[in-house]
């Protein structure tokens, strides 16, 4: 066991290094994998005798609490990959592009993947409205939605069609104060965001009481993918935990 945690640990550290070094990761999320590379090195190194100062009702306990644990995690996973294939479906009322960070030269790679996405159905659906959600952070340039709109204009999308939100500062927000836009209650919704995100917003919007909602699943990056997957982990429990998710 001291081999595999050593394992873990090394590389928990180097993929905290080499997000750091990468940029682009959007918030200071990817220090949790360097602390917890360096626990799972500190427990290769002194874990075997730490856990001889415990009783054998402690190890016990501590062993169920890891392995619900775990069950949790590997669960609540397969739920977030289950909404990786979505599409939506055809001639929906409307779509719910979800905020995410916007930068000096225009949107980030994440956001640029949603509104593509977006455009693609836009362009096989001409009777859509979409819904550009997301405020201004305190390193944006603009409003999420702003920079959605322009970007969409721009490739063509009719200004008409696209409704802006601009006050959202979370996915809770983006899904809540987008649903004021339009009567929700008789309308069809499909919800873009990239693929790791797209089930919690789906199940956002349905909590919120939309009846007839689905997912349109946007790419991501592949090496920024394990963050976006544990970081969605821990934004599905808080969610759940705070009734936002049912």
């Amino acid at each position: 066991m001291r081999i595999f945690w050593g394992i873990l640990g090394g590389l928990s550290v180097l993929y905290c290094l080499a997000l750091f070094f990468a940029g682009g990761y959007g918030s200071r999320f990817f220090l949790i994998w360097g602390i917890f590379g360096i626990f799972c090195l500190a427990w290769a190194k002194w874990g075997k005798r730490i856990a001889g100062h415990f009783s054998s009702g402690m190890r016990k306990g501590m062993k169920c609490l890891i392995g619900a644990g775990i069950g949790v995690f590997v669960l609540t996973e397969a739920l977030i990959l289950s909404g990786f294939l979505a599409d939506g479906r055809e001639g929906l009322d409307y779509i719910i592009v979800l905020g995410a960070q916007v930068k000096e030269n225009g949107p980030s790679y994440v956001l640029q993947k949603r509104l593509d996405a977006a455009y693609a159905y836009l362009k096989d659906n001409p009777n859509t409205v979409v819904i550009v959600s997301g405020g201004q952070g305190s390193n944006e340039p603009a409003t999420e939605a702003r920079c959605m709109y322009d970007y969409l204009t721009e490739k063509g999308i009719e200004p008409e069609r696209i409704l802006m939100e601009e006050a959202s500062e979370n996915t809770v927000q983006n899904i809540r104060y987008s649903m004021k836009l339009f009567d929700w209650e008789n309308a069809s919704v499909g919800i873009v965001s990239n693929n790791f995100h797209v089930f919690r917003g789906v199940h956002l919007a349905r909590a919120a009481g939309c009846r007839e909602v689905c997912g349109i699943a946007a790419g991501s990056h592949p090496f920024y993918l394990p963050n976006n997957m544990l970081r969605e982990f821990f934004g599905v429990v808080k969610d759940f935990l705070t009734g936002n998710l049912t």
